[in-house]
């Protein structure tokens, strides 16, 4: 339980966000809540912050208080958004944020990302997850473009190179006790469910026709907060997939079982 621990939520005036930071306030966590706009309901201080702009995500991690126990990163644009404007929110911002907070961290604090399941081809993109890094916000068009990387391709490949980072991450903090694991949803019910479905056509709908329902929220929420707490402390550097079993029938078909 994160009882008494302060934990700063991205995302958190929506869907998957809103449902964590929510959560956590239950347990009795100390919420900072991070968004463009407030969260739907009262779960602790509210700081306004745009993750696509460096400049906003530096002044976020001057307000924030040092000693934090988590992160959860959970905000995130879908498809439909510019290819560049996805990178930047989804991957660059992320990573941007976690990094200026380090330092604010508290020994022993865990770092959560969401992922998603359309980040499970990462295997296959190392090849573009090396070239992005070190990618500045000011690169991101020229890099799209030269890795054909538009449309629905920059939600998987966002989400294929968080993947990738989280992996490589795993004890990168360690002389710290500071641990990072992702989380990865299938469909959600979420206001931007409609964005994937319209983005990925067919393919999303032959996904939705296999699973029993989408996830909820509250799905996804318990998961993330249970990363957060001290009961995941020898968890590092993993990705856990909850989708209704969509992973497990996805990794069937790849291999014939």
């Amino acid at each position: 339980m994160p009882k008494h621990k302060t934990i700063v939520v991205t995302g958190a005036a929506s869907g998957i966000g809103a449902a964590t930071a929510q959560l956590l306030a239950e347990q009795g966590a100390e919420i900072i809540a991070v968004d463009l706009k407030p969260p739907p309901g009262p779960v602790g201080r509210f700081i306004q912050a745009d993750l696509s702009d460096p400049a906003s995500i530096r002044r976020l991690v001057a307000e924030l208080p040092a000693g934090v126990h988590g992160l959860a990163n959970i905000a995130g644009v879908p498809p439909t958004f510019p290819a560049p404007q996805v990178l930047k929110v989804n991957l660059l911002g992320l990573q941007l944020l976690t990094l200026e907070l380090l330092p604010k961290l508290a020994d022993g604090a865990a770092i959560v990302n969401l992922a998603s399941l359309a980040g499970m081809g990462w295997p296959q993109a190392v090849a573009a997850i090396r070239a992005s890094e070190g990618l500045g916000f000011d690169e991101v068009d020229a890099f799209c473009m030269a890795h054909g990387i538009e449309g629905a391709r920059s939600y998987f490949f966002a989400k294929e190179a968080l993947i990738a980072w989280t992996l490589q991450n795993r004890w990168t903090w360690r002389s710290r006790g500071i641990r990072m694991n992702a989380v990865s949803p299938g469909p959600v019910d979420t206001p931007i469910l409609g964005d994937f479905i319209e983005t990925l056509g067919a393919r999303a709908e032959e996904d939705m026709r296999v699973m029993d329902r989408p996830g909820r929220p509250s799905d996804i929420a318990p998961v993330v907060a249970f990363l957060l707490s001290d009961a995941a402390g020898w968890i590092r550097g993993a990705n856990i997939p909850v989708d209704g079993g969509m992973h497990a029938k996805l990794l069937c078909d790849m291999h014939g079982l």
